[in-house]
């Protein structure tokens, strides 16, 4: 099973002397990556894909591209929930300095 995370194309450079493959920067939340479009030759700018390591592995439309990233941000915030540590890798609730704390697991 392969993740595709769902990008709008937005810009498209075709091959040249410098590269081999179809390329294009792939906007994901704010969030732009050089995409390989060797696979989706008749994609445009504009248009929304599904890219996995780097490739764009299909091409889809726009209500299905907010659905899917709707999903795996609904997956981020899950894996947030059920994750007893924060962010710098204590425990909730756990006294930085080995102290008794008010709030236990």
């Amino acid at each position: 099973m392969c993740l595709g995370i769902p990008g709008k194309v937005v810009e498209v450079s075709e091959p040249d002397q410098d590269s081999v493959m179809r390329m294009g920067k792939v906007e994901f939340g704010g969030i732009s990556k050089e995409v390989c479009l060797a696979y989706l030759p008749e994609v445009q700018v504009g248009d929304y894909v599904l890219v996995h390591v780097g490739f764009a592995i299909s091409k889809v439309d726009e209500e299905e591209a907010a659905e899917i990233f709707s999903y795996i941000e609904q997956l981020g915030e899950l894996s947030e929930a059920n994750d007893p540590f924060d962010a710098q890798g204590m425990l909730a609730g756990e006294d930085p300095l080995g102290g008794e704390s008010e709030k236990q697991l």
